[in-house]
């Protein structure tokens, strides 16, 4: 099949997928002008930050269909879990209100002394907190097993979503996300050779990589880790892209799946000397904010590689996920 008629395809598959409409889509792609001047090469962002609902982000992609096939299923909870200044708790309590669910939240990390930039929002939406002194996700994931357990032996019906939604259903939202990204390329009349954003939990990039394998599409995509190691990510990432391809009636290669783990720092959710660099270089050149956890060591991957030569005559879509209510958090 010609490239349009296989995205044409792939929307209708997807399209048959239960959906609980979040997202103000298609979301802005631009040039960042200045920034591209700046460093010698075309830049370009896909503002996922701005998907529109509950202050925006990545998660809402995957949400709108993991709720879909909650509310399909009959369920009237939604228990999920991430840390303290989780952005896909916060919009899984947004979701959860929309579609008239109880929404219950294992935060792990441990109780802070006072709330703030994510735990508000979390509040205000009506969340169920449950905290957990543990930082390990093996944890956190056990304790929503518990609590799912017990709010179904006193008659909840509940629908259990794993940490960042990172589940072939959620990763389907991705895969529609490329497909906005080629429509992207042809409404600017540029194409992207190398995208980069953001990795964690996974989902986005087991998404972005099925698409580009049902699709055919020739770039690279980069995943610049917050979470773990290159290898286990990468793993982790392959087995995902493969069952979310599947879905779909495709398959990965693993050569495709690229993570770089160098910008880590001390671990999960610890600010970077280079991460509040990248913060401050895209707020003051492009006012475009981004957030310790995420896009901030995504960003700081994407000026490395353009500093040491790495991309030099590439034109670069560096993709915004969000997380900006993080900036307000201690």
């Amino acid at each position: 099949m010609l490239e349009k008629e296989k995205m044409e395809y792939l929307e209708d598959r997807i399209g048959t997928f239960p959906c609980f409409p979040l997202s103000l889509l298609p979301t802005p792609c631009h040039r960042l002008d200045r920034l591209s001047k700046t460093l010698g090469l075309g830049i370009y962002c896909k503002r996922d930050d701005l998907t529109g609902f509950g202050l925006g982000g990545n998660k809402t992609r995957k949400l709108e269909l993991l709720v879909g096939e909650a509310m399909e299923q009959g369920c009237d909870t939604l228990v999920t879990c991430g840390g303290v200044q989780s952005n896909f708790c916060r919009l899984t309590a947004a979701a959860g209100v929309a579609a008239g669910m109880q929404v219950h939240l294992i935060l792990g990390g441990g109780r802070p002394e006072r709330k703030t930039g994510n735990l508000i929002l979390d509040r205000l939406l009506g969340a169920d907190i449950h905290y957990v002194s543990s930082s390990r996700w093996d944890d956190w994931e056990a304790e929503s097993d518990a609590l799912v357990e017990d709010l179904t032996s006193k008659g909840r019906k509940v629908f259990k979503i794993p940490i960042g939604g990172s589940v072939p259903t959620g990763a389907t939202g991705y895969v529609s996300a490329f497909l906005e990204i080629l429509k992207d390329e042809e409404r600017l009349g540029v194409s992207f050779d190398h995208i980069i954003h953001a990795t964690g939990s996974g989902g986005t990039q087991a998404g972005l990589v099925a698409g580009k394998a049902l699709t055919g599409w020739q770039g690279m995509i980069s995943g610049i880790s917050v979470s773990a190691g290159k290898e286990e990510l990468e793993e982790l990432i392959y087995g995902l892209a493969s069952n979310t391809a599947a879905l779909l009636g495709g398959r990965v290669d693993r050569e495709s799946v690229l993570v770089d783990d160098r910008f880590i720092g001390p671990g999960y959710g610890v600010s970077t000397p280079e991460g509040e660099e990248a913060i401050r270089i895209f707020a003051r050149q492009e006012g475009v904010f981004l957030d310790r956890v995420y896009t901030g060591k995504a960003a700081s991957g994407l000026l490395a590689g353009i500093r040491s030569g790495e991309m030099t005559g590439k034109r670069v879509l560096f993709l915004h996920t969000g997380g900006q209510p993080e900036l307000f958090a201690e």
